[in-house]
């Protein structure tokens, strides 16, 4: 399976709905680069949290603006876990970045307009040249307003919290359901409500509710748009 073209593919969404996931198997899939930039924002807000760029409960943004040229952001492929991992300064940060921690505060960070201009163009820099699969919040209505496909991902905030709970179970937290939920609604208003770049489903895109589907039911939906746009060949 392969491209036919130059493409650029266009995943936004409420937090914790798997664009990531589906994002990196249909990247692998077709033979194109995957950019997660939700990373990206979560390696940032972790570099805030690190440097002491908050204050209370609220983000420093004069500091924190002052230091976004400071931070070093990159991604590598790790083979044993077949997936990409996100360095910091040249620190493995992966792991730290999908805390609750974070989760609670990234939101924030990310409403901070000069953190998304310069994140934008980043993001838009790494896509101008090669064919790629890019996730988060505004890729389709903000950093690629002109991707060949863009999808709209969203579930149920209750079935999100779960994913998220699970997943941090797996990995040997002892998370509280409830707290979890509450920052996914949270995490929601947040997106959607920011002054600059709110979460929204671009008028072109193509909405994909997860609630009640498999992971492969969401890839194959993908690859089936893109067959329908004569985009990949098999």
């Amino acid at each position: 399976m392969k491209t036919r073209k130059r493409i650029t593919i266009a995943i936004d969404g409420h937090s914790s709905c798997g664009k990531s996931t589906v994002a990196k198997e249909l990247a692998c899939a077709i033979g194109i680069a995957y950019i997660d930039t939700g990373a990206m924002y979560r390696a940032t807000t972790l570099y805030a949290m690190r440097h002491g760029l908050y204050d209370g409960a609220e983000p420093d943004v004069e500091g924190l603006t002052a230091r976004l040229s400071d931070i070093s952001i990159t991604f590598d492929f790790d083979a044993a876990s077949g997936r990409n991992v996100t360095f910091l300064g040249g620190e493995n940060v992966e792991e730290e970045i999908r805390s609750l921690e974070v989760s609670r505060r990234v939101s924030q960070v990310s409403a901070i307009s000069a953190v998304r201009a310069v994140l934008t163009e980043w993001q838009r820099r790494m896509g101008s040249e090669k064919s790629v699969v890019m996730d988060g919040r505004d890729i389709g209505t903000v950093v690629f307003p002109s991707a060949d496909l863009k999808i709209f991902m969203t579930a149920r905030p209750e079935v999100r919290a779960k994913r998220r709970y699970d997943e941090m179970v797996g990995k040997g937290e002892t998370p509280d359901y409830a707290e979890v939920l509450a920052s996914v609604v949270e995490r929601d208003r947040i997106d959607s409500t920011r002054e600059v770049s709110p979460l929204r489903q671009a008028e072109d895109a193509v909405v994909l509710d997860n609630s009640d589907m498999t992971r492969e039911g969401q890839y194959e939906f993908i690859l089936d748009e893109l067959r329908r746009r004569g985009l990949i060949e098999d």
